[in-house]
């Protein structure tokens, strides 16, 4: 039981990294629109792929503690999350096999083509609304940020930071 709770409280600190993650891209891009910056969230905190400088992004990132605890949780949810790539195809994925099983058989390429652009139309808000619940948690409780550090990599060749944090 003990380890169950060990593995839930680790789902949510990835959740609240993935929420504080979104928030510091936002803030970065109201900043500098031109910007364009892709993260990756664990249980230990966050990367930051893209040209942005270590002290713009400990900024951001305090700013964006400071407005999620402020109530700004709308922070939390990023329109070009992986989560909504990830809902397109599956939907899509999924709707079009479904359809394809219907009959009259000659039709079934219409059919599919038909039901995965029905779930490319529908998997924006059910994107966003697995952020809301699944993937993202806008309540922070006790997160701080410990330390943020750019790391250099070959691969990929954008500038890399790691933003640590603890709860």
């Amino acid at each position: 039981m003990i380890e169950r709770l060990r593995d839930v409280s680790r789902v949510d600190r990835v959740r609240r990294n993935h929420a504080l993650e979104h928030a510091a891209i936002t803030i970065i891009t109201e900043r500098h629109p031109d910007v364009l910056l892709r993260g990756r969230s664990n249980s230990k905190g966050f990367f930051i792929f893209g040209t942005v400088e270590t002290a713009e992004l400990r900024s951001a990132v305090e700013e964006a503690l400071a407005r999620m605890r402020g109530g700004e949780v709308e922070l939390a949810i990023h329109p070009r999350c992986g989560t909504n790539l990830a809902v397109a195809g599956i939907l899509s994925g999924l709707s079009a096999a479904a359809a394809s099983n219907l009959r009259p058989r000659q039709n079934r390429w219409g059919y599919a083509i038909l039901a995965a652009i029905g779930a490319l139309m529908l998997a924006p808000r059910v994107g966003f609304e697995m952020q809301r619940h699944i993937t993202t948690l806008a309540d922070l409780g006790d997160l701080r940020v410990t330390r943020v550090q750019r790391r250099r990599w070959i691969i990929p060749r954008d500038p890399v930071h790691f933003v640590s944090t603890e709860s």
